[in-house]
This record gives C-alpha cells, sequence and structure tokens, in this order.
C-alpha cells in the first residue's frame, strides 16, 4: 500500500510528463492542466491505497481516459456552438502557441556546451511540432512507449487495445516522424 507521502513523490515525479502529454493531445495548456490535476485527484481518491508498483499503470490509464472524456465533451460542445454560432457573429479568438516548451530543468551538469543545449532544444521544439501533427492513436503509443517508456503490454492496456496495434501504431508514428525530420534535413 502507498503511503501518503510514496503518492505525493509519484504525483510529483509524473506531473511534468503528464502535463506535456496532455498538451499534444489536446493542444490547449489550460485545458491540460485541468485534465492533469483531475486525473492526479481521482488517482489519489481511488487507487491512492494501491501498492506504489500499480500506480504509473493507473495514472497512465485515468490520464488517457480523461482526455478521452474531454474530447466527448467537446464534441457535444461543439455540436451546440456550431450551431448557435450562425445566429450570432463570430467575434474571433485570440491564438496561443500550446506546444510551447516547459522551462527544462538545469543541464548544465551534463558537460555540454551553449551551443549543442540550443541545438538539442531546436531539435526538441522540431520533434514536438511534428508529433503534433501525428494522427492522436500513433501519437499516444509513440508517448506511451517512448517517453513514458512503458513496454508494449502496458501499452496495449492503458491504450485499451492489443499489443499488435500499439507495435503497428508506433511503428507508423516513428516511420512519420523520421521521415519528417529528414524533409527537415534532420538525421539522427
Amino acid at each position: 500500500m502507498a503511503s501518503r507521502t510514496e503518492l505525493s513523490d509519484f504525483l510529483s515525479g509524473v506531473e511534468r510528463r503528464a502535463f506535456k502529454q496532455a498538451v499534444f493531445a489536446v493542444r490547449d495548456e489550460e485545458v491540460a492542466l485541468d485534465i492533469v490535476q483531475d486525473s492526479m485527484l481521482k488517482l489519489a481518491e481511488r487507487y491512492g491505497g494501491k501498492p506504489v508498483a500499480e500506480l504509473p499503470m493507473l495514472f497512465q490509464r485515468i490520464l488517457q481516459n480523461t482526455i478521452r472524456d474531454y474530447y466527448r465533451r467537446q464534441k457535444v460542445r461543439f455540436r451546440w456552438t456550431t450551431l448557435l454560432s450562425t445566429l450570432s457573429q463570430d467575434h474571433g479568438a485570440e491564438g496561443f502557441d500550446a506546444l510551447e516548451t516547459l522551462e527544462n530543468e538545469d543541464t548544465s551538469s551534463l558537460g555540454v556546451g551553449p551551443a549543442e543545449r540550443v541545438q538539442t532544444f531546436q531539435l526538441i521544439e522540431i520533434i514536438e511540432k511534428e508529433l503534433a501533427h501525428l494522427p492522436p492513436r500513433q501519437r499516444e503509443a509513440f508517448l506511451l512507449r517512448y517517453w513514458e517508456d512503458l513496454d508494449v503490454a502496458e501499452a496495449a492496456a492503458v491504450m485499451g487495445c492489443s499489443q499488435g496495434s500499439v507495435k503497428t501504431h508506433c511503428s507508423r508514428a516513428a516511420h512519420a516522424l523520421a521521415t519528417a525530420l529528414r524533409t527537415k534535413g534532420i538525421e539522427l
């Protein structure tokens, strides 16, 4: 059973990655913060007494379900706002950069110079933009496998699909990202 301290440590360790995952999925930082907060609350309220080893899988499943719930609600809201917007004049919305990266932790201990750090951050920014262009299931599988470092079985459990589907989505995502990077002149 997870103690309050262990649960707190787990949630503080996963919050940045979960936020980025939610931002990639919904493309809105404020909504992503709400999704992550809701997911953390659900985990703490419903599964806080589970063993620490089970928390990562449970949290990922809750996070993905909360993202899906957001899209379901948006679909209904969009239907009504589309109908109502034909009755009133459109005032437009202020734009934002949803993929703006979080401030990264200090990397001075890595022994790389400023030029290498800038190059690395630019590459990360390009990859994040290309991730946004992937279909949602490919992006989800790719992030779960390579960002969250889940194995195929764990990613399949989180996504609610077969292991073969996870492998297919990851392969297609990796090929799409590699092709996009090659067209920009980047070879990894």
